[in-house]
């Protein structure tokens, strides 16, 4: 230490766990008094750059499971226990379409890609990966007598994943196929792993099959890493390639659910930007308390007589009162956590990490017996509890088919949204512009047309009922819009809305004075025209690095919701009591809902092929249909179903001067506006579209078809009594005048999403298609 203080070796000070110099504690015996001394220290400046202090190099496992149908609950427990962020697993044994199996295996917050046998019994190889790691699946390729699934793995250098299994009983020319991919693989990913259970001895004397695959795959510039035998006969059976990257290897792990033995490697590879950066600054929710929200709020009164000054006024106060009682910290995330496993599960589970330990130390039959016996009561305990719960939550969601889709759905579900939270400022601009220029493209793309001209110029003079003012909100009606609809809270408001929704006797005041000036005055706050959309990836299945695969989805204050609620009951009322909308119109409206669109077009079109007909069902798909609104479209039919004076003032000013911010990983986009559309999550929405397609169904009846409609999904069909050889000429003179009134309405067909289906005989159809039905699947 003497001489190191003389040469002034450079010395990194522990900072504490805040970033803070810690104490220096005396150490018993120690020669020099104090373990260390830091006024002899040269303090290193550390270099914050763009990596989070807390990143460490991805780590994953390879094991053979030998079937998981029996043990999936233990090998839950294992890829928990290793901390690994890819598990990667060899014979699952499970068949094609057994998702359930597969997502009984994944620890929570994992995606799972599987790839199963086509033929026979046995193999299946499976990647677990963790949901909040950038990656995106890879299609599987078809290699004779292999099985192979893969991923690529997003960071800074982008990492392609291949497990491989390969049967014992496969012959030698395998190896060549699988030789020929890799070689495919290197020249696509210059980072490429490719590891499993390629069942050849690569023993100290190995065979001369793994020769060959060793050289070859060192020819292709791919290393092997693993070193000492996999399998309890001795054999190294279980092999790692890598290329581009360093493989550091644990040492090799014996578990008695499987005859070979766990791999763990730590790969070194150059982590993804901002990878847990900044810490995440949100309310603890233990300090919520209503009780305490209410106190704050005892003098809740927004100054001002505008209703600017009112909704300021709101969120000021409101965001005062929150930061009395909960105000913003640094927290860390937690981990997602099993909400069946309960306190006797833990019990047991610690009693069979017992067992494992003392069968590690005895090596005896008579140990293993005694683990694999209470591995087996175990797993049933664990079925028994997920049993139990999820039939408890079918149960309560049984008349609530959204929650109980999504119950269903996490349990059969492999695969996750990607986590885009740690994607840079610049990729959250990126999917700010592209959504607004998706829009404008399509916009720009739409030729002009006369229809349209002529339906702007033409008067508006409505003869039936008229809805030209607002009836005043009474303190019950304040009380009722609080209590309907889901309490959301967006990015953009001063507090949550459960606690606002808990407080109705403090704000039943100020929120309807707000409500009534805005609809006494025609006006929608401005401060609230602001949406923060999320973008949610389509399908799990589409490339994650793909902006055009993504959905956005808005996010808007819940002050505005409760003003939009208040304006939906009154415009909703008038609208069934005038019958303004299409009966065959459903969606968003009370009693037309998904099930009575099916009921009714499948009944329609099970009559005729009941009496010897036939039918042409069109499914029309519209691109980006609620963005593409044009506003003055939407005004002019409006004013058709009776809609004027302050109403209608009050729709244009919900509609116009809005915008939109992009939000990832604690990051808002720019500001973009948004020169048409109705706003995506808003509650008026669906009821102004429903408005703005309305004349669509007149027109296409008018040419004796039937026509259903749910949102922007529009269904035509065509009951014929014979078995045409070719369309007939009503329906293409139908899609002639549809495809006019899109253009018209500036609303973008999308043919190739566009399907048409013909039922009838199986021995009769259409012999012909019309061009009109080109591009169409």
């Amino acid at each position: 230490m003497e001489a190191s203080m003389r040469l002034g070796i450079p010395t990194v000070e522990g900072r504490g766990r805040y970033g803070g110099g810690g104490r220096c504690h005396r150490r018993r015996g120690s020669r020099y008094g104090y373990a260390r001394t830091p006024s002899n220290l040269r303090l290193i400046p550390r270099d914050e750059g763009r990596v989070s202090k807390d990143y460490s190099p991805p780590s994953l496992v390879l094991c053979n499971a030998r079937s998981i149908g029996n043990k999936t609950a233990t090998l839950r427990d294992f890829i928990i226990s290793q901390g690994v962020d890819l598990a990667c697993v060899t014979e699952t044994w499970v068949r094609v379409g057994d998702t359930v199996t597969l997502r009984e295996m994944a620890p929570p917050g994992f995606s799972v890609h599987h790839q199963s046998r086509t033929v026979g019994r046995g193999g299946g190889v499976a990647l677990l990966i963790r949901e909040d790691c950038s990656f995106r699946a890879l299609p599987p390729p078809s290699i004779p007598g292999i099985e192979c699934v893969g991923l690529v793995w997003g960071s800074e250098v982008s990492l392609a994943v291949w497990l491989v299994y390969r049967p014992p009983s496969a012959p030698a020319a395998t190896l060549s196929g699988l030789l020929e991919a890799v070689a495919g693989w290197a020249l696509e990913f210059p980072n490429l792993l490719v590891l499993g259970d390629f069942n050849i001895h690569a023993d100290a004397t190995p065979s001369s099959q793994a020769l060959d695959l060793v050289s070859s795959m060192a020819t292709l510039g791919l290393s092997q890493f693993v070193s000492g035998a996999t399998h309890q006969a001795g054999h190294t059976l279980d092999l790692i390639f890598g290329v581009g990257i360093d493989v550091i290897m644990f040492p090799s792990m014996k578990v008695p659910w499987s005859d070979h033995y766990a791999l763990k490697a730590r790969i070194d590879v150059p982590p993804p930007p901002c990878l847990g950066g900044e810490p995440i600054w949100a309310r603890p929710r233990r300090l919520m308390d209503p009780d305490r929200f209410r106190q704050a709020l005892r003098d809740l009164s927004p100054p001002g007589d505008s209703l600017t000054e009112l909704v300021e006024g709101w969120n000021t106060q409101l965001l005062a009162a929150i930061n009395e009682i909960a105000p913003k910290r640094p927290l860390r995330p937690r981990r997602n956590r099993a909400p069946w496993f309960t306190e006797e599960l833990r019990k047991m589970k610690r009693d069979l990490r017992r067992l494992e330990r003392v069968w590690r130390g005895a090596r005896d039959g008579a140990s293993r017996t005694s683990y694999r016996v209470f591995m087996k009561t175990y797993e049933m305990a664990v079925k028994a509890a997920k049993k139990s719960y999820f039939s408890a939550s079918i149960a309560s969601a049984s008349s609530r088919p959204a929650q109980l889709f999504s119950i269903i759905r996490s349990l059969t579900s492999l695969e996750g949204q990607p986590n885009l939270n740690n994607n840079s400022t610049h990729s959250c601009e990126a999917f700010a512009s592209f959504f607004a220029e998706k829009v404008l493209s399509l916009r720009h793309d739409l030729p002009a047309n006369l229809d349209t001209i002529k339906e702007l110029e033409a008067p508006r003079l409505s003869s039936g009922p008229v809805l030209d003012h607002f009836d005043r909100i009474s303190p019950a009606d304040v009380d009722r819009l609080l209590r309907a609809g889901k309490p959301t809270t967006c990015p953009l408001d001063p507090c949550p809305s459960w606690l606002i929704r808990a407080c109705p006797d403090e704000v039943r005041a100020p929120l309807g004075d707000i409500i009534n000036l805005s609809l006494g005055t025609g006006t929608f706050p401005g401060e609230l025209k602001e949406a923060v959309v999320r973008p949610l990836l389509k399908k799990t299945s589409l490339d994650p690095l793909d902006l055009s695969n993504y959905r956005p989805v808005s996010n808007l204050p819940f002050l505005g919701k409760v003003i939009e609620r208040a304006v939906a009951e009154q415009l909703g009322r008038f609208l069934d009591e005038t019958s303004a909308l299409d009966p065959f119109q459903s969606g968003f409206r009370a009693g037309h809902g998904t099930e009575t669109a099916l009921v009714a077009l499948t009944d329609d079109l099970r009559r005729q092929l009941d009496q010897g007909g036939s039918g042409l069902l069109i499914l029309l798909d519209l691109s980006a249909a609620f963005d593409m609104v044009d506003h003055e479209l939407l005004d002019h039919r409006l004013a058709d179903v009776g809609i004027q004076g302050t109403v209608l003032q009050w729709l244009r000013s919900f509609l116009s001067g809005r915008g939109q911010r992009v939000a990832l990983g604690g990051e808002l986009s720019s500001r973009h506006s948004l020169v048409c559309g109705v706003p995506q999550g808003a509650i008026l929405s669906p009821m102004l579209f429903n408005i703005f397609m309305r004349p669509l169904a007149q027109l296409v009846r008018s040419f004796g078809l039937g026509c259903h409609q749910y949102a922007d999904d529009t269904q035509l069909y065509l009951l014929m009594d014979g078995h045409p050889d070719s369309a007939p000429d009503t329906l293409i003179r139908c899609l002639e005048a549809v495809a006019g009134w899109l253009r018209g309405s500036r609303l973008k067909l999308n043919p190739s999403k566009t399907e048409v289906l013909w039922l009838g005989r199986d021995d009769m159809g259409l012999r012909g298609n019309s061009h009109l039905l080109r591009g169409c699947n």
